[in-house]
């Protein structure tokens, strides 16, 4: 899959999994349970010390289902970028901008989705070859935010990350996103070996989007 396939891929989808865990069984578990609810994009934290494993184990357990995206986030350096790679990573996703990280991924023709809020920020990661951009935090500008970007800059894609949940994610829809990515919610369940109610919040938020865009 080309990296303009993968991103269109993550925009059709609307949603993408941010999965932390303490370590690799209740990061894979987690991912796993979200991909049975049908959230099919994940990103794997590299909070999670062994991110690089469960990056590799879901990439073979889903290599031939193309509806799954397996992907890496907090990734703060072009290093840690390119050890998830080469574990199977089809995206990568860092909370702010990084140059060397942006040319690494574009060398290997891989999506790069950096954490910008200001308009500048957004306008470099677009110059450095970004497709789609991520809106982090999401909490601090709001869904309006999206409107006053896309005014001046109509051309950009924006992945919403933080405070999202089912109650305020059709709200960022409404305001122009692209996709969003949902965390806090996911592994606090993780947390709590509450796997099962994982798959069924999946399962909620996919209804809600279907219906959304059914609308």
């Amino acid at each position: 899959m080309s990296k303009s396939e993968i991103i269109m891929n993550l925009k059709k989808q609307g949603l993408v999994a941010v999965i932390r865990g303490e370590d690799k069984t209740e990061g894979i578990r987690a991912a796993s349970a979200c991909i049975e609810g049908g959230v099919l994009a994940i990103e794997i934290a590299y909070t999670n010390p062994e991110a690089n494993d469960i990056i590799s184990e879901l990439a073979s357990l889903y290599k031939d289902d193309d509806r799954v995206s397996i992907g890496a986030g907090t990734v703060l350096d072009a290093e840690t970028a390119r050890l998830a790679i080469l574990a199977g990573a089809k995206y990568i996703v860092s909370p702010s901008f990084h140059a060397e990280t942006a040319r690494l991924c574009n060398r290997y023709a891989i999506p790069y989705i950096p954490g910008c809020i200001s308009l500048t920020e957004m306008v470099t990661a677009l110059e450095a070859g970004c497709e789609i951009i991520k809106l982090f935090p999401g909490t601090l500008p709001g869904p309006h935010y999206i409107k006053a970007v896309k005014a001046p800059l109509p051309q950009i894609h924006l992945m919403v990350t933080g405070g999202i949940n089912t109650n305020t994610i059709c709200d960022w829809f409404d305001a122009g996103a692209d996709a969003v990515g949902i965390g806090g919610e996911f592994n606090t369940l993780a947390s709590q070996g509450n796997f099962d109610r994982i798959t069924s919040l999946a399962r909620e938020y996919v209804a809600i989007l279907s219906d959304y865009c059914s609308v």
